[in-house]
Order: structure tokens, then sequence, then C-alpha cells
């Protein structure tokens, strides 16, 4: 949620930010709303000031001898005053809400406008890989080499899903537990959220209401439910309606989830086997910051993220992206973009984002500044740490061999029982 005060305050450059996204907005009517408020306020507050100051008197003009029923008349007008103004109030600042939720995050001010054409590789790790024989794609790899079984997967559950089987299922689990070790030795508190989430959790991460049709919605289930499209939606309210102490921010996490998409693409070539889908596995990192250290942490993900897809050994950029091409929710955004080679084209295996304090005036998350005493909106950050759908295809484009064999990489053999390359089954 975009702080109405800024908006107040400084109208242009919040207007100019959001532009920067895309977004036109005129916030004639969110004055004029505020304007409103403020006058109700301050009308509601002068007649329950008189109301108190009648309704004290009340045992002063008892000892005096005089009439308390014309008080009591009066103190019941004005209470029937007050509630009127109240109901006003409380219909203005539903409109002021309904306002402001659906309103993106403003972007920061380093980054460009526009969508995906103005985003900006600031980093490149390796080479592509060139091969001397010709290479094939990962979903004639996953066949050839028995690891993922697509066609009963779409047999069982439709297009868009797969089984990972035998030594398939054993890497993809190889790649988890890379991740998750990786994390639980830098520090990070490993989480297991829940799957099944209310719909205040997609209000505070800012997915709702833009982006209430993307997710799977359980059907017949009151209060209304839905099943987490990344875990950064659980993570975000783990604290919501909550004051943390600075001292023990940032606050680093981590966690394991299946994710859950229903909007899984159109199945273009470039998308073809687990590119995309409607169920993937992903490792999310999450931080609670301050104000203070948000820059440090978004900058300690984005290294974090970048050294998982180092430790594999394959070719990946970094990109920073246009203010229009980051999500709704986020001020900031860097993509972890790893080369396939059958499609010659970078896919994010990462967005590494920075939310500042939109998501956390939207679900109540503050804490304590220790030198002033004021209560603050915390930031937050979060990162995948990795999804695996795109980590798993170019692994095996990228290390595959001449003979139809693919090389693990060396940090994932400890999880493979010591298997160092998948040999096509005959």
């Amino acid at each position: 949620m975009l702080d109405i005060n800024l908006i107040i305050s400084d109208t242009k450059h919040v207007h100019d930010a959001l532009l920067k996204k895309g977004f036109d907005v005129d916030f004639a009517p969110l004055i004029k709303l505020y304007d409103e408020r403020k006058t109700l306020i301050l009308k509601s507050d002068e007649l329950k000031t008189k109301k108190n100051k009648l309704s004290a008197s009340v045992p002063m003009v008892k000892r005096q001898g005089g009439d308390v029923e014309a008080i009591f008349a009066e103190v019941k007008t004005l209470n029937k005053d007050i509630e009127k103004y109240d109901e006003k109030l409380a219909k203005v600042e539903k409109d002021i809400f309904d306002f402001l939720s659906p309103l993106p995050n403003m972007p920061d001010d380093d980054l460009l406008p526009g969508e995906k054409e103005n985003n900006q590789v600031i980093k490149v790790f390796g080479e592509k890989p060139k091969f001397d024989f010709k290479p094939l794609d990962h979903v004639e790899l996953c066949e050839k080499l028995g690891l993922v079984d697509y066609e009963r997967a779409a047999k069982v559950s439709g297009r868009g899903t797969w089984f990972y089987t035998n030594l398939g299922a054993r890497l993809e689990w190889a790649l988890l537990n890379y991740f998750i070790d990786t994390h639980i030795n830098d520090g990070y508190k490993f989480m297991l959220p829940p799957h099944i989430l209310n719909e205040e959790s997609g209000f505070t991460a800012g997915q709702f209401p833009k982006f209430k049709q993307d997710v799977f919605w359980l059907e017949g289930v009151e209060p209304k439910k839905f099943i987490l499209p990344t875990a950064e939606t659980a993570l975000v309210n783990y604290h919501r309606n909550e004051i943390l102490k600075e001292e023990n921010l940032p606050e680093k996490l981590f966690a394991y989830t299946p994710c859950y998409r229903c909007e899984a693409g159109s199945y273009r070539t470039e998308e073809r086997g687990m590119i995309r889908g409607y169920q993937f596995n992903k490792v999310e990192m999450f931080a609670y910051a301050t104000e203070k250290n948000s820059k440090q942490c978004f900058e300690e993900l984005v290294d974090k993220a970048c050294k998982l897809v180092e430790g594999l050994g394959l070719h990946f950029r970094l990109s920073k992206l246009a203010a229009g091409d980051c999500s709704h929710s986020m001020a900031r955004t860097y993509d972890i973009e790893v080369y396939i080679p059958s499609m010659d084209i970078y896919k994010e295996v990462s967005s590494a984002s920075n939310a500042n304090d939109y998501q956390a005036r939207r679900g109540n998350i503050r804490y304590k500044d220790a030198e002033t005493g004021k209560t603050k909106y915390c930031h937050t950050l979060n990162a995948s740490g990795l999804a695996t759908s795109r980590v798993f295809p170019a692994l095996l484009e990228q290390c595959q061999n001449a003979d139809g064999s693919v090389t693990i990489p060396e940090a994932l053999r400890k999880y493979m029982g010591g298997i160092e390359k998948l040999y096509p089954i005959k």
C-alpha cells in the first residue's frame, strides 16, 4: 500500500514514479476524499468533546439542583449526530482504501521507465556452451535418460505438469538439498509454511486484488482460501499485524514449497517441457528489514542467488529490470536468468526483489526504531533460491555430452550417491 501522506505532500513525485510503471493515476479524487476525511474527523471530534463536557457536568448540575434531563436530551442528540458523522467517515475511509489498494508499488528512483526493452544486463557468468555435436533439448534428454514422464502426467493431471521419475526425481531432490544446505549454512531460518492461505494473505503480499484470478481457489470453502503461488505469499504474512524488535532485524528466512500457478502459459515452443507449468518446486529466500539495512539485504539476496547458479557451473546473466517489468508489489527487481541452449534464450530462475514498505503497510508489519522510539513499517524482500523448473532443463542442456550422457555438477554429487553422470536408458 502506498503512503497516503506521501501522495498528498508530493503528488507529482508519486504520479511520475507510477508513470514509469505504466500507471497514469489521477490523484484528484483521492485528495478530495482525504480533505473530506479531515473535515469529518474534525467535526466528529468537536461533537465528542462537547458531549464529554456535558456528561462531565451532570454531577455538578445535580448538586446544584439543576435540570439534568435537558443535558441528557442534548447528549442523545449529539450521539445521533456523532453516529452520522462516523458512518460518513467509515464510507470515506472505505473509498480511500478502495482507491489505494489496487495501486502498484512505486519503483525506486534509479530504475529506467518502460518494460523489458529497458532491462539492463549488469553481469554475465561464464560463456555460452559450445558443442562439437548436435545437442539435444531438455525434453529429448529427459526422455532418453528416463528422468521425466510428461505423457503420463498429462494423463493423470493435464498439460503443464510432469512426473519426475527415478534418477530424475533424485536430481530434482539433489537440487533442492543443495539450495537448502546453502541457506542453512548462511544462517537463514528454514521454514515449511502452509500451502493453503486465506484471502488476507494474498492482499498483504500485494497479489490481490489485481491478480486474484492467477491463483487456484478452493471451491466450497468459507472463508475463501487459495493455494500458494510462491512461498513469499506465506512468509510475508508470518509477522502480519506485529511489531518487531529492531535488534532482531534483518530476520532472514527461507522455505521450500511447490508453487501452484493457474496462468501456466500458452505452451509456445519456448515453453516446452517444464519451462512453464502449473506446479513447480522452489526454495524461496525472504527477509524482514529496517529502512537502514534494506539495501544491504537486497544485495545479499542477489549475491546468494547468483552464487547458487555459479556453484552449478551454469552460464547465466543478471538483469536489472526496468520499472514496468518489476512486479506489481516491488520497488526494484534483479532477475537471474539461466541460458537454455536449445532455445538460445535466457530464462529467469530467480527474481530478487525489494518491496520497501509497500507490503508491510498492507499487512501492518512494523518495528520499533531503537534510536527514536517511533514505530516504523518494515521493509520486505524476497528472492528465489532457486526455482528448479528452469535450472533442471538448463543443467541437462548445458552439461550434456556427445554420447548422450549428462555430467552432474560436483555440487550435487553428494546428494546423488556419488553418481557423476546420467546415461541414456536402454
